[in-house]
């Protein structure tokens, strides 16, 4: 990590645990039992850094709507979580957010195993702004199901 980037607890402990023997599933557990809604999808984070995120999270019957697809509300936990990852590790030391906002586009029925990947820009956290998280979600195949866009809230620590 160099000097320039953001030095979070979670970015610490995921280059603590991600190149370890089973670190990535201890990392992703950690997370899901710290976020407990969030752990019910049971998603694996892939990659992090700041202000990038790529996560993980199979297809299973307990995820399933009537339309034997993976229910629109997991797809979304999977896009918060993912965006949530990528701006909380992106955040300098001096400040803090909250998302405000979350919007989901649903582009396709979602089948199978599921990777998220979400981008967003390093916030100076200086003065309270507004900042997106972005991040497609993306079938076995490649195709884009979802799409969602996290909005939050990044201003100074009290």
């Amino acid at each position: 990590m160099s000097s320039k980037q953001p030095d979070h607890p979670i970015l610490r402990q995921w280059e603590k645990l991600r190149d370890r023997p089973g670190g990535k599933r201890l990392f992703s557990w950690k997370i899901g039992r710290y976020a407990r809604y969030t752990g019910t999808i049971g998603a694996r984070v892939v990659e992090l850094e700041p202000g990038y995120a790529k996560v993980r999270m199979q297809d299973r019957p307990g995820l399933r709507n009537h339309l034997q697809s993976i229910h629109a509300v997991a797809l979304a936990n999977l896009g918060e979580l993912t965006t949530g990852l990528a701006m909380t590790v992106a955040m300098p030391p001096h400040a803090r957010g909250i998302p405000t906002r979350l919007t989901l586009e649903y582009v396709k029925k979602a089948r199978g195993e599921i990777t998220a990947e979400a981008r967003c820009e390093l916030p100076d956290g200086r003065e309270p702004q507004t900042h997106e998280a972005r991040a497609d979600l993306v079938d076995a195949a490649g195709d884009v199901v979802a799409r969602a866009v996290a909005e939050w809230l990044v201003g100074p620590k009290p």
